[in-house]
């Protein structure tokens, strides 16, 4: 299958524009000018007039939590009460699980949600069953668990009341300020080694988190939650993910801020472009930095080993070479000048007391 020029332009309060083709697809999709320029026009509109409303649909969850071996993450067991994310963060690892769904990693990624209804009643049920072994859990691993829709459906605050309950411990990543919402939760969890939050913050200009990150919480936004989190007891970092070269450049600054706010953790990742991502996320550079879009895929390259992304265990979160030694040598330097990352308590997971579910039985129905 091959996709030729998709005309490129923003849509308000969207990270990606258009329905890319996704991997899965047998059709090929090109732009065609029909010879009255309105291809050129299209593209030259720069914005259309109306953004698709966000679409949000049902599914029965099988099962609550998934677990992975991969030997570079911090976690063995996660949980997504979401697919899709309408933060519409355009440098997103996740877009192209969207293709699974035979949706386009795209525009629908961020338009076109599932939520699993159920996620904390089959929670429960696994947590319940004989010989379950507590392992540590990542809550939003591959969408926010704090995406606006959260607001309303309140499925994070579902699980987030069952591990609770069963003393379960978790760890999270949100740019969401909803997160506050749920400290009565929280703050308790945290006191007992049983909760820590992150919040990324990919850059503190705020022009740049609107294109990059464009339903996602402001920058200073953030900054407030991480001071909340904190005064409120709950063990509380900063992601400062992912490092785009000659985008974000102000690492420093971000950890500065965040550490002041009262973060004591923090880690990054460098950017991953797997599958169809590679295509948008190179759009994206023309459209909003043509001046700069082949230095920096340039540098993104030498970071993957000479490729647009490099899948490998051992060098995918942080990249390879002389340039991933400077970055790892920044993040090093300023969180030991800070103080970030001293004295890390585990998560204690020897709290977990499943019994303490049984009574929410009539909370599922």
């Amino acid at each position: 299958m091959t996709h030729d020029h998709i005309p490129i332009h923003v849509l308000k309060g969207r990270g990606i524009a258009h329905h890319q083709p996704h991997r899965f697809e047998a059709d090929t999709r090109a732009a065609f000018d029909d010879g009255w320029g309105t291809l050129d026009e299209t593209v030259a509109a720069g914005e259309e007039a109306a953004a698709p409303a966000t679409q949000v649909s049902f599914e029965e969850a099988r099962s609550a939590i998934t677990r992975n071996a991969s030997p570079d993450l911090g976690f063995t067991l996660g949980l997504n009460p979401y697919r899709g994310c309408e933060h519409g963060c355009v440098y997103c690892y996740a877009r192209p699980t969207h293709s699974y769904l035979n949706l386009s990693p795209g525009l629908d990624f961020e338009t076109r949600l599932v939520a699993k209804r159920n996620i904390a009643a089959v929670l429960r049920e696994e947590l319940l069953r004989p010989g379950f072994v507590p392992e540590r859990l990542a809550v939003g691993t591959v969408t926010d668990a704090y995406q606006p829709i959260e607001r309303d459906l309140q499925l994070t605050r579902e699980v987030l009341a069952v591990l609770s309950a069963a003393h379960f411990p978790l760890a999270m990543v949100t740019k969401g300020s909803g997160v506050e919402r749920d400290l009565d939760l929280l703050a308790p969890m945290g006191a007992q080694r049983l909760a820590a939050v992150y919040v990324t913050i990919t850059t503190l200009d705020a022009k740049l988190a609107r294109i990059l990150e464009p339903r996602a919480a402001a920058p200073h936004r953030r900054l407030r939650t991480i001071r909340t989190m904190a005064e409120a007891g709950v063990p509380v970092g900063v992601s400062v993910s992912p490092q785009i070269p000659f985008i974000n450049t102000d690492m420093e600054q971000v950890l500065e801020a965040a550490y002041e706010a009262g973060a004591r953790r923090a880690f990054y990742q460098v950017l991953r472009l797997p599958w169809e991502l590679k295509p948008m996320f190179r759009q994206w550079l023309q459209l909003h930095y043509p001046d700069r879009a082949e230095r920096v895929m340039a540098r993104v390259q030498d970071l993957h080993g000479g490729k647009d992304y490099d899948a490998d265990f051992a060098t995918r979160m942080k990249g390879q070479g002389i340039w991933a030694d400077l970055l790892r040598q920044r993040f090093t330097k300023t969180c030991d000048r800070l103080g970030f990352n001293r004295d890390r308590e585990p998560l204690d997971l020897n709290q977990f007391r499943p019994a303490a579910l049984r009574g929410q039985r009539d909370l599922f129905g």
